[in-house]
């Protein structure tokens, strides 16, 4: 199995991965810890986040056989590419883009377009992509992931925008192979006040509602 196949496993095995915007790569840095305490094993780190290259490379350093770090809102290939020299492992994007697709392929580097209807999902997945994230997916709920695998069983999906402990369970039994979570997950108050352990802790329920709902 390949460095790129092992991590995309993790991945999938964890079934959460953790959307984070920072103010600060000191701040990651204790959020990763805590994530990473409470079972974590892969963290997208946005590039609307300030400074975001600087701190893919600081939390790629620190945490260089614990965490799976990756890049998210990547809408072209410059900055995949510069985001993959500075550490990501998975590139993840907002919409398609299949110069991107193309870019992470040549680099062996896993890649998530976002895609919302049934044609870009299936355009997302031929054209290279190892998962396709479904955003907005507030708007459609586990159902949607539902109909799209009846017909369309060999594309992996995740969910991004939306996803809570309330709906983790239901978007993992209607078929997504793991969950893109943001604040719900990293959540602000917790991460002004350094409550540190309460995240550990929060991240831990997260793994254990997929646990539960693949069983």
């Amino acid at each position: 199995m390949s460095k790129k196949e092992s991590y995309l496993q993790a991945m999938i095995d964890t079934g959460v991965v953790a959307v984070i915007r920072a103010q600060s790569s000191d701040e990651l840095i204790e959020v990763t810890s805590a994530l990473k305490d409470g079972g974590l094993k892969a963290i997208e780190i946005t590039m609307t986040t300030p400074g975001a290259l600087e701190v893919v490379a600081a939390v790629a350093k620190r945490f260089r056989d614990e965490v799976i770090v990756g890049a998210g809102t990547v809408l072209d290939p410059e900055t995949a590419r510069m985001a993959i020299l500075a550490g990501a492992e998975f590139v993840v994007g907002p919409t398609l883009n299949r110069e991107v697709i193309a870019l992470c392929k040549r680099y062996s580097k896993i890649v998530i377009p976002g895609a919302f209807s049934p044609t870009e999902i299936l355009a997302a997945w031929e054209a290279g992509a190892d998962v396709v994230k479904v955003f907005p997916a507030t708007k459609l709920g586990p159902g949607f992931f539902k109909d799209i695998l009846g017909p369309l069983p060999q594309v992996k999906l995740t969910p991004t925008g939306g996803v809570n402990l309330e709906n983790a369970g239901e978007f993992i039994k209607a078929g997504a192979v793991f969950l893109g979570v943001g604040t719900a997950l990293v959540d602000k108050k917790m991460v002004a006040e350094k409550r540190w352990d309460d995240l550990a802790a929060l991240a831990h329920k997260y793994l254990e509602a997929v646990k539960v709902a693949r069983q």
